[in-house]
């Protein structure tokens, strides 16, 4: 499994990637095709979409990103950038964890706010999140994850179960 993987299901998730054709899912996350098809293969193979490829398999999607998604993808800090803010910076997280006043951020030459980077999943994660909050959402959960305390990832569990729940309902 490839970071991008995790962005390519994490898009299929949304209203806005729901049902998009392999070349409309490529251009929305600055992605080419070829590495969709790839990673819709790999996710195919690892049973995270239905064998059409179509379909985010939501109950092995959220064990993996709960149970897995820290050892596989860790996150570390740096230094401090400008970019676009994630993890206990970004919505939906930041509104209900109030004792940090630390800042993080993916890199981002356009950002507007200024913190300790966090490596995106994929390059192209910050203008794909900047072009669709849905998105933007389950990708900060996905940090909160990847390098939350046990509380923030309590509040991300519950927010990812929220947006899984949003996708299953609209199937």
């Amino acid at each position: 499994m490839k970071e991008q993987d995790l962005v390519i299901l994490l898009k299929k998730l949304t209203s806005k990637g729901r049902n998009l054709s392999l070349r409309k899912l490529a251009e929305e996350l600055g992605m080419s095709a070829s590495s969709v098809s790839e990673s819709l293969e790999r996710n195919k193979k690892a049973q995270l979409v239905d064998r059409n490829k179509k379909r985010v398999n939501t109950l092995a999607l959220q064990e993996f990103m709960v149970h897995g998604l820290a050892y596989v993808f860790p996150a570390e800090t740096g230094r401090v950038i400008r970019g676009v803010p994630t993890y206990v910076s970004a919505s939906p997280i930041k509104e209900q964890v109030t004792n940090t006043t630390d800042q993080y951020v993916w890199h981002y030459a356009k950002g507007e706010a200024r913190g300790q980077m966090i490596d995106p999943l994929y390059p192209s994660v910050p203008e794909a999140a900047l072009r669709d909050e849905e998105l933007y959402q389950l990708l900060v959960i996905a940090d909160t994850l990847r390098m939350g305390r046990s509380r923030e990832k309590d509040i991300a569990i519950a927010e990812l179960n929220r947006h899984i729940q949003r996708y299953v309902e609209n199937q």
